[in-house]
């Protein structure tokens, strides 16, 4: 397991894919939480959610001060988000998808907006680079199945023709999502960070297997209509805002 980035406040580290971040979300003997715990010999507390199935950036706090002021931004998409997906299907060249979709499992649908632009093509198969702008559950997978372009090797979302294929043929043998970056004002410094993490070789090698496995495809991609920086200021001041009023000042 890589550390990407760490601090006295937090850490960022890569989660390969088929490791769930901790275990509310089943019953494993080994998951993130616990492995970055024992690698650093001090707790760590989870502050935003990755698929089992996914691979990449994933950040946890060293206290539960900073933990709730990190989950706070992400609540409130002060994050900036970078994810790189394969999908069935050529999408247009950028997009926004908004459509409502549940927070959590079975719950009511909740309004939620992914946007994305397409950065490479095989065949009838695209490469794109996703930036949701809100946080539900498998939200990224949810929104690219909702415009027809389900990811590669999604078995709950997905196709299985399309996962054989590639599993037989490209030897992709896991979900086709991938972390690549977060950027957000540090908690308690206020200083811009990004940490990112390029695709393990589980993906990188099918990629480059199918001619879309240089770096340069994704690593300049830019989320459309908006300035990262600027976004994330203006989120977290707002997020500032909100914290200074709840909690009584003036």
């Amino acid at each position: 397991m890589e550390i990407l980035y760490q601090d006295d406040d937090l850490v960022a580290v890569m989660k390969p894919s088929g490791m769930l971040v901790h275990r509310g979300w089943g019953n494993d003997r080994v998951v993130l939480m616990t492995a970055v715990r024992d690698r650093l010999g001090q707790w760590v507390w989870p502050v935003h959610r990755l698929d089992r199935g996914a691979s990449g950036v994933v950040l946890l706090a060293r206290s539960r001060e900073v933990a709730a002021l990190l989950g706070d931004a992400f609540a409130a998409g002060a994050v900036d988000k970078r994810y790189l997906a394969l999908v069935r299907g050529i999408p247009p060249q950028e997009g926004v998808i908004d459509h409502p979709i549940p927070r959590t499992e079975g719950g009511p649908r909740v309004a939620a907006v992914t946007a994305y632009r397409r950065v490479g093509e095989f065949g009838r198969y695209g490469l794109v680079v996703a930036f949701p702008r809100t946080g539900r559950m498998h939200q990224v997978r949810r929104h690219l199945k909702h415009i027809a372009c389900p990811i590669i090797g999604d078995v709950r979302y997905g196709k299985g023709e399309h996962n054989r294929l590639f599993r037989e043929r490209y030897g992709l043998q896991r979900l086709a999502l991938h972390c690549l970056g977060l950027t957000f004002r540090h908690p308690r410094s206020g200083a811009m960070v990004r940490v990112d993490a390029e695709p393990p070789p589980d993906l990188a090698e099918p990629l480059v297997r199918i001619g879309l496995g240089d770096p340069l495809l994704w690593a300049g991609a830019s989320e459309p209509g908006s300035c990262t920086g600027a976004r994330v200021d203006d989120r977290a001041e707002r997020l500032g805002a909100q914290a200074a009023s709840s909690s009584g000042d003036g």
